[in-house]
């Protein structure tokens, strides 16, 4: 598992411009920070985040950077998030297991 990818979408202002990014195809710091309650500046730093760990691609037009969100790689870290659910979900199965078989005996030996 990528540990920086799972750090770079921790963050909820960056799980927020994901969706942000999704819905709407693309966008800049400028167009992200009017829908956001943090500053063009940090949302240009969350944006270099997710670009370090390529959840998102930029390309220059002009002044602005537009991003928009590399889907390969949003992929990944959903087959990713799948997996890490099963996983819990098999751990979580035999926690219930244990703990019905603990359940059993004290009734069997109450």
């Amino acid at each position: 598992m990528n540990d920086d990818l799972w750090s770079a979408i921790g963050d909820p202002t960056r799980r927020t411009m994901i969706d942000l990014l999704l819905a709407g195809g693309s966008g800049t710091a400028t167009t992200l920070a009017q829908e956001l309650p943090v500053t063009r500046q940090a949302v240009a730093k969350h944006l270099a985040v997710l670009d370090r760990v390529g959840l998102v691609t930029g390309r220059t037009a002009g002044r602005e950077r537009h991003y928009q969100i590399d889907e390969a790689q949003l992929a990944k870290a959903v087959a990713q998030l799948n997996a890490v659910g099963a996983s819990w979900d098999a751990r979580l199965r035999r926690i219930k297991r244990l703990a019905e078989a603990i359940e059993r005996k004290r009734d069997r030996d109450g």
